[in-house]
């Protein structure tokens, strides 16, 4: 089992849960957060963090697209491990569907 960011992280990009990783096994694009599977100890402590409640155990189903996107992502996008504000739309992006298909940008964000 590995955590999984899914489609409400998008335009939120809350980073309360980088802050508790204990293997920085988190990685950061333009409008969105990945999780690293190879690297994700299944700890669980991020889960409770996401005030947009989009991360999600891989055991939830209808998560492979997601599963595939944390993957893909994470090879590529630079580390994240430092807490940051949230982007200004956070709060009028929660809870918006379909963001994937609307706003989800592959760039890479800053990093650490």
């Amino acid at each position: 089992m590995t955590y999984v960011v899914t489609d409400n992280c998008i335009r939120c990009k809350y980073t309360d849960c980088v802050e508790v990783c204990p293997v920085d096994c988190f990685y950061e694009g333009e409008n969105f957060l990945v999780i690293h599977p190879d690297e994700c100890i299944d700890c669980g402590v991020c889960e409770p963090e996401c005030p947009a409640e989009a991360i999600k155990p891989d055991t939830e189903p209808g998560l492979d697209k997601w599963l595939k996107v944390n993957a893909e992502f994470a090879q590529i996008w630079p580390n994240i491990t430092v807490k940051r504000d949230p982007l200004p739309e956070a709060k009028e992006m929660d809870g918006v569907s379909d963001k994937y298909e609307q706003f989800f940008s592959p760039e890479p964000g800053k990093g650490d």
